[in-house]
């Protein structure tokens, strides 16, 4: 009986909400029409649920959910595929709207109205479309490293450079191009060896084929057009982006206002590359933070 008492005492923190995640948070899972995604969270207040890209998972925001905690009801997710949220078979169980209902499930889960809804690369994306087609949940928008899906797409039918630059994403459409692929891989980018070895145990926990399916589902298919129209943004929008990126040119941030109804505010960050919450942290988190508690929003 005493052997059990560790996995017993492992269950009931899990179901009442308080095992921790790296002291970051705790730990939960919200259902999402039968997918589980898991999430941390921390603080108390307003909603803000933060969406990672790739190859990313929650983890990402360890320097921004303590600063956000302070004001806010911080909500950082696992999108579905990585790391400890369900990973589901098929190409289409990661389209667009499927990602955008995880999104919606975990507001619901936290019984809230609305949120502030934060994303970078694909969960840029994920961001753009819930503020697109969920108006009356999306308090205010930000983005990291993620143009309009309007703007990206018109770089990517008439921009050569952009094109040649998105060729890996082109690559990753191709039916066997998870194999190439293992966690090591894909942790590359992380600079902290600490941080790096967390990383290759998630994206160890991680579906290979769920992450590329992202691209599968909803990067554009060749040849590329500019002609999909998207709903307009009706809250005001936050841009942050790293004019390093070598993966998302900056010529896609213009024209980016014609597509919203409210204001926007861009910063860009000369000496910061795509994952721009991690290359330029603390500039980041002022930015965040001052935007996010003005009063004339």
């Amino acid at each position: 009986m005493k052997s059990l008492m560790p996995m017993a005492a492992i269950v009931f923190l899990a179901m009442t909400g308080i095992l921790k995640a790296d002291d970051l948070g705790e730990e939960g899972f919200a259902d999402s029409k039968g997918v589980k995604i898991h999430y941390v969270t921390a603080g108390k207040g307003p909603l803000v649920v933060l969406i990672h890209g790739f190859p990313d998972f929650w983890y990402t925001w360890r320097d921004q959910i303590p600063v956000l905690a302070k004001s806010f009801k911080v909500v950082a997710i696992d999108q579905r595929g990585y790391n400890k949220s369900d990973q589901p078979n098929g190409v289409e169980n990661y389209s667009m709207d499927k990602l955008v209902g995880d999104v919606e499930a975990v507001v619901k889960h936290f019984k809230k109205d609305k949120a502030v809804i934060v994303g970078h690369d694909w969960g840029g994306a994920v961001a753009w479309t819930f503020a697109m087609t969920k108006p009356e949940m999306t308090d205010r928008l930000v983005i990291l490293n993620l143009p309009h899906l309007k703007c990206f797409q018109r770089e990517l039918a008439n921009n050569p450079q952009q094109q040649k630059n998105s060729q890996y994403a082109r690559d990753f459409q191709k039916p066997e191009a998870a194999k190439a692929l293992t966690p090591e891989v894909l942790s590359f980018w992380v600079k902290e060896p600490e941080a790096r070895k967390k990383y290759v145990e998630a994206l160890g926990r991680s579906s290979m084929e769920g992450m590329l399916n992202y691209y599968k589902a909803n990067f554009p298919k060749e040849p590329s057009k500019d002609e999909t129209p998207f709903p307009p943004v009706k809250c005001p929008v936050l841009m942050i982006h790293g004019l390093e990126d070598q993966y998302l040119l900056p010529g896609a941030l213009n024209d980016t206002w014609k597509y919203l109804e409210k204001d926007l505010t861009l910063v860009t960050i000369p000496k910061a590359g795509h994952f721009v919450h991690r290359d330029a942290t603390e500039l980041v988190n002022k930015r965040l933070v001052r935007w996010l508690t003005e009063d004339d929003k």
